[in-house]
């Protein structure tokens, strides 16, 4: 484990001592957790917008072309 000494604004370190003992885990527990999910949906944003640049609308296009133009099931209706 490594540490790691930030400031945070006051308001915001009452905000995460309140969390921390309602969900009754430490405060660096909490920021962890926190922290993980942020980088984590950082990532894939990252991830998903490298994957957008390598998609083409023309084959997009061409598979859409091949699916039958029919009304769905009455289940399958929003």
């Amino acid at each position: 484990m490594s540490n790691l000494n930030v400031q945070i604004p006051e308001s915001l370190y009452k905000q995460i001592q309140t969390l921390a003992a309602k969900e009754n885990i430490s405060l660096e527990q909490l920021v962890a957790i926190a922290l993980s999910a942020q980088i984590s949906s950082w990532m894939t944003k990252d991830y998903i917008e490298e994957k957008a640049k390598r998609g083409s609308w023309d084959k997009f296009g061409q598979v859409l072309a091949k699916v039958p133009d029919v009304e769905p099931e009455d289940y399958d209706k929003l």
